[in-house]
């Protein structure tokens, strides 16, 4: 069987017999709002005419999370079984029934997830998806910075592979697709360095295979004026794509400024909401390269969240820019798709909390599920 890079654990096969006239049936996982993975045995009567059977049908429900685990050095942590997992939902402890590394290292065998079935996931579409997202800005305090990492973006794609496809978006006044999804990781260097901060993106045909630009258009995104509408956007696009996708924020922050009892701070509002929702639907975890030189600023705090909130992690830019980018690339080489049993919850939102038992290292995932 040929390398797999990545999955698409929401659509995949499992081929087994099941019995007697069929000598087989299929098992199919299909995509859930609320990111539940059902699976449905059927066993009926043939489309040949025989006398009629009782159908059986069973269904068996379970949570997906994706996870990805680093060592205090920043890389990739392999290896992991489910008994290294530790996973609290709303609360109460789950079991995690399969714990899958995708990223490269080959297909995982093992048990299909809630079924005694031998399989192996099987992606529909190889290689990870990668969205860059680059917000832009004229305030020097925020500029020299942007311009720094750009000419040094490329290193944010040492780690990919040939059938990773990445593609370009960035944000001043409203929404810009630089790059529908690409192999070209040459093309890709380019955009960065020399198009995104002195050039208008010329109109661009949705790319052939998988494709971002069929479902978001730049006319769509003219009509975004906040980067929050902007990554709601991106999170509606990127739902309908088959596996975990990561999305790498370059920019300044966001949020509504506030003061209290003479405090600076930043709040979140619907707005926001509503693009937390589209990205947790498209499994899009964000990495935020805050690039401002500052140690400390307001708008931070939305880069801050939407990355803890998505599965991704913040790190500023402004003393060592190489180290920050180097650590989102080692982020990007994988992750866990941990499939554990559901909690008996109250429809709602629930918290996630998920740690390590058996290994050291630091696990980034979503933080609520959707009940």
């Amino acid at each position: 069987m040929h390398r797999q890079d990545r999955e698409n654990s929401m659509y995949c096969h499992a081929h087994t017999v099941l019995a007697r006239r069929n000598p087989a049936r299929l098992v199919t996982f299909r995509r859930h709002p609320a990111a539940l993975i059902t699976v449905v045995l059927l066993a009926g009567a043939a489309l040949v005419a025989q006398p009629p059977q009782r159908a059986e049908r069973v269904d068996v429900t379970r949570v997906l999370i994706d996870a990805r685990v680093v060592d205090g050095g920043g890389q990739p942590v392999l290896g992991l079984e489910p008994a290294d997992f530790e996973v609290k939902i709303g609360g109460h402890p789950v079991r995690v029934e399969s714990a899958l590394w995708i990223g490269g290292e080959g297909p995982a065998r093992g048990s299909v997830p809630s079924t005694p079935l031998a399989g192996v996931l099987v992606p529909e579409v190889r290689g990870r998806l990668i969205v860059l997202v680059v917000q832009k800005s004229l305030e020097s305090v925020r500029t020299i910075g942007l311009l720094r990492l750009l000419q040094d973006g490329g290193r944010l794609l040492s780690r990919l592979t040939s059938d990773d496809r990445v593609a370009i978006l960035s944000f001043d006044a409203h929404l810009k697709i630089w790059l529908d999804f690409t192999g070209d990781l040459d093309r890709v260097r380019t955009v960065l360095a020399e198009d995104v901060m002195f050039r208008e993106p010329a109109p661009i045909e949705p790319a052939s295979g998988v494709s971002l630009v069929s479902r978001l258009s730049q006319d769509r995104g003219r009509e975004t004026y906040t980067i929050e509408a902007a990554l709601r956007l991106l999170g509606n696009a990127l739902e309908a794509l088959p596996g975990s996708k990561s999305v790498v924020l370059v920019g300044h922050g966001f949020g509504r400024f506030t003061t209290t009892l003479g405090m600076f701070g930043a709040t979140l509002d619907r707005e926001y909401d509503a693009a937390r929702a589209a990205l947790l639907a498209a499994r899009a975890a964000v990495f935020c390269l805050d690039v401002t030189d500052a140690d400390y600023h307001t708008f931070e705090f939305g880069l801050q969240t939407v990355a803890g909130d998505t599965g991704g992690f913040f790190t500023r830019t402004h003393l060592f820019a190489q180290r920050a980018i180097d650590r989102v690339a080692n982020a990007l080489v994988g992750h866990y798709v941990l499939f554990t049993e559901k909690p008996d919850l109250d429809p709602g939102t629930h918290r996630v909390q998920l740690r390590l038992v058996r290994a050291r290292g630091t696990v980034f995932a979503r933080s609520s599920y959707v009940n």
